[in-house]
């Protein structure tokens, strides 16, 4: 992967969560600098600092990615700073609550992942897309869990929020593929390195199991029997973001390790 983004400019909207803090810096040694983009501060500029130490290049900006007004500002100040807009990935949390049957939930917790999700999608995507048609090329990644094809009991809207995301990345790769952009999904579920106990109980509620005991249940039903690394994903959205890739777009590329087998 080495040099396969050199001079790419990448915005990362979530980067100082686990699984956006990967993809920083698998794209920063592939050469792109990264604009790491989130609410807190703290987070994003730890992953700077890893990105820095590691002789990679990397900005830090703190905003909400369901801000049109301040996503369009910040994209604007992307191309500014470095000259073009290449690369977007969308890699925030949407708020998703799952362990308790559809019928329990309130439908502010089964909306608040598909508007979340929805809307962040729309507005960095749109932004980005924008920028990219003009300079006459670039690539926007999204990210699911293949549960807009059916995720089973006890998942709340996580499907929901899938589909919807995915139903829009299909559209905009057909109006803005014209132009040169690309639009390109992963889906990939239960990474392992991001799963805490933690993490685990604010989605499913007390009672849930532990991160270890949710991963080795998931592994049992992998065709790989095994879940899929942080690493793994991050190196599959470096190829997608890459020339290397020119051929793809409008699809889904499934990184689960065989837990959906689409």
């Amino acid at each position: 992967m080495t040099n396969t983004l050199e001079n790419k400019n990448a915005v990362i909207y979530g980067a100082g969560g686990a699984l956006g803090r990967g993809v920083s810096q698998a794209f920063a040694a592939a050469g792109a600098r990264v604009f790491l983009a989130g609410r807190h501060a703290g987070p994003l500029e730890a992953v700077a600092a890893e990105i820095r130490a590691a002789g990679g290049a990397a900005e830090v900006d703190v905003l909400d990615a369901t801000d049109e007004a301040a996503v369009e500002a910040h994209a604007d100040a992307v191309v500014a700073r470095g000259g073009s807009l290449d690369v977007s990935f969308n890699l925030i949390t949407r708020g998703d609550v799952q362990g308790r049957p559809l019928l329990a939930l309130t439908l502010d917790e089964l909306l608040a992942p598909v508007v979340t999700g929805l809307t962040a999608t729309i507005v960095t995507a749109r932004a980005a897309a924008r920028r990219m048609a003009g300079q006459g090329g670039g690539v926007i990644l999204h990210l699911t869990s293949a549960s807009s094809q059916g995720s089973g009991p006890m998942m709340g809207a996580t499907g929901t929020a899938d589909a919807a995301t995915e139903v829009f990345m299909r559209d905009l790769a057909a109006d803005v593929g014209p132009s040169g952009v690309r639009v390109v999904g992963l889906w990939t579920a239960a990474v392992a390195d991001t799963l805490t106990d933690e993490k685990i109980a604010s989605v499913a509620g007390p009672g849930a199991p532990s991160a270890a005991e949710v991963d080795a249940m998931l592994a049992q039903t992998a065709a790989l029997r095994r879940t899929p690394r942080i690493a793994q994903v991050a190196d599959t959205a470096t190829f997608l973001a890459s020339d290397a890739a020119a051929g793809i777009t409008g699809t889904i590329v499934n990184v689960t390790c065989g837990l959906v087998l689409r």
